[in-house]
């Protein structure tokens, strides 16, 4: 499998948008509208306005800093150059588990729809529950590997895939809100039985109905930032763009799916909502209203959508492993490139982990929460990185600069921690108790490592970074265990929800604040973006082969 030692630069402005448009419209536009009206009702429409504007302030962000940083897995570097070592190699883990486990959500949602006319790959033991048969672990092993298959090729080709399909994932969900509406149109929905919704499901709904999760896409021109051979002009629209159209059609469509309901659906209320088939919702309610064709166009998609979002995590996951290497968070070997330019040991390691995930999340609805807010919390850091950067790298260069930087980062990092508190205690212990388990293993490991070889064969941990990593933790853990004692929640009741996000935000500015001031200073910094500096030159170079390589 040997290869070039360099990425290539393909991807242009289009190529990127559509990198990012593509992972937003996928599996979570087949059942976010179901999801978040059982909580919200109609209320539910300003669930993805409020997730859109979360995600956009944290976009906002990182078109700064990825420009800076115009690495494939660059989040991975620029937390090595703000805060050190220790910060860096948590967060690689983190960011790790974000992306390995979004192609598990997307294949398990293929066969979820799938089972409307197989009826073999969920549990009929357990209905309304969505859990995988023994057949359908086969199914998830095997379409998962035909999704890591295809990124074995050239990383142009990928690009070209991806922009062909998201063309195709776009258009259909504009077609869903016309035909729908065309087909059913009941506008009294839209104030059925709106007292009888509690206001905080518009906030819960955002974290557990799949919304974030949708939304979390805008990562992918990040994550393929070192291919572009313009990332200051390019980076930002891609981020900013597919975020403001992925917002359109999901409000569209979520209003079209109230709209297309029968009354007597929601007679028990929003909270019990009930009709035939509703694991796959629109195309059950195409059924119902009479767009037999419609429906048969949707099942088609609900594999294309979600197989097409699984197939660009799939590309840039590895890119991400290969970021670890680089850094000293993985073994070097995971570095290396096939003849494509392809890092084909990442693309091995995202086929491993991702099924691994199918056994202990057998389930869309299980495995959405999770990733949701670990993907959160692998993003959450981006305005401490762009605060403590503007302090230690005032004289970097920022092909785009983001002004009121200090107004938006504190929003940004805020939002985000928001976002993780409406996820609820149950999902927020399981997570944190996940990184103190990776924590632990850290110090077990150098300190075997101290054991066996002394002072001399320990590398510098700059644990003195990280100590805010604490505080943060168990403060966020804190605040859910005494929050509000309701089924999305699951606190001991100890406070109101909105006066919990009171707390969050008071928290979030003192952590905030914390953090910043325990950067790396100048010299450090300085340091470390040397390295990355010397890494990402290698993008550079690869310019230059790709030209000699099609110059006739």
């Amino acid at each position: 499998m040997a290869g070039p030692t360099k990425l290539r630069r393909d991807a242009g402005v289009i190529g990127l948008l559509y990198a990012s448009l593509g992972s937003i419209i996928g599996s979570g536009w087949l059942f976010g509208a179901l999801h978040a009206a059982l909580q919200a009702g109609p209320l539910s429409v300003f669930s993805w306005i409020v997730g859109a504007l979360a995600i956009l302030l944290l976009a906002f962000v990182f078109a700064e800093l990825s420009t800076m940083f115009p690495n494939s897995g660059a989040l991975v570097h620029m937390t090595h150059v703000s805060h050190g070592n220790f910060v860096g190699k948590v967060w690689s883990w983190i960011l790790f588990l974000a992306f390995t486990s979004v192609p598990p959500v997307e294949v398990i949602a293929v066969l979820t729809y799938a089972d409307s006319y197989t009826h073999s790959f969920l549990q009929l033991l357990h209905p309304g529950t969505g859990l995988l048969t023994g057949w359908g672990f086969v199914a998830a092993i095997i379409l998962l590997g035909f999704v890591v298959a295809l990124n074995f090729l050239a990383v142009r080709w990928v690009i070209a895939i991806n922009s062909a399909a998201t063309w195709w994932k776009l258009l259909i969900p504009v077609a869903t809100i016309i035909i729908l509406m065309i087909y059913s149109f009941h506008p009294g929905n839209m104030t059925a039985q709106v007292s009888s919704v509690p206001v905080s499901g518009i906030f819960t709904a955002v974290a557990t109905a799949g919304i974030v999760f949708s939304y979390l896409g805008f990562q992918q021109a990040i994550a393929l930032a070192g291919e572009t051979r313009n990332p200051g002009k390019y980076i930002p629209i891609a981020l900013i763009g597919s975020v403001v159209i992925g917002a359109l059609v999901y409000v569209g469509l979520q209003v079209a799916f109230i709209i297309a309901l029968q009354p007597s659906d929601m007679a028990e209320g929003w909270t019990h909502l009930h009709f035939s088939g509703m694991f796959g919702p629109l195309a059950a309610i195409a059924v119902a209203v009479g767009a037999f064709w419609w429906a048969v166009l949707l099942y088609i998609d609900a594999f294309i959508s979600p197989v097409g979002t699984a197939f660009i995590y799939t590309t840039a996951s590895p890119r991400i492993i290969m970021a670890a290497g680089e850094m000293g968070n993985a073994p070097k070997h995971v570095t290396r490139l096939n003849r494509h330019g392809v890092p084909w040991l990442g693309l091995v390691i995202t086929y491993l982990v991702g099924v691994i995930f199918f056994f202990p999340f057998p389930s869309w609805q299980k495995l959405v929460t999770a990733v949701s807010l670990i993907t959160v919390l692998s993003y959450g850091i981006g305005p401490v990185i762009l605060l403590s950067l503007r302090n230690s790298l005032p004289d970097a260069e920022r092909p785009f600069r983001l002004r009121a930087v200090r107004i938006i980062s504190a929003m940004a990092f805020i939002a985000a921690n928001w976002i993780i508190y409406w996820t609820g205690y149950d999902t927020v212990i399981w997570l944190f108790c996940f990184v103190a388990i990776y924590v632990i293993g850290y110090f077990l490991w150098h300190g075997i490592k101290y054991v066996r070889k002394g002072a001399e064969g320990m590398p510098q941990m700059e644990i003195r970074h990280g100590w805010w990593l604490l505080p943060y933790f168990l403060g966020m853990w804190a605040i859910s265990f005494m929050g509000p004692n309701t089924p999305s929640m699951g606190g001991i009741g100890l406070y109101g929800f909105f006066t919990g996000m009171w707390i969050i935000a008071g928290f979030s500015i003192v952590i905030l604040m914390l953090a910043v001031a325990m950067a790396q200073d100048s010299d450090a910094a300085r340091h470390t973006d040397k390295l990355v500096g010397t890494l990402g030159s290698r993008g550079e170079e690869s310019v230059v082969e790709a030209a000699a390589e099609t110059a006739p």
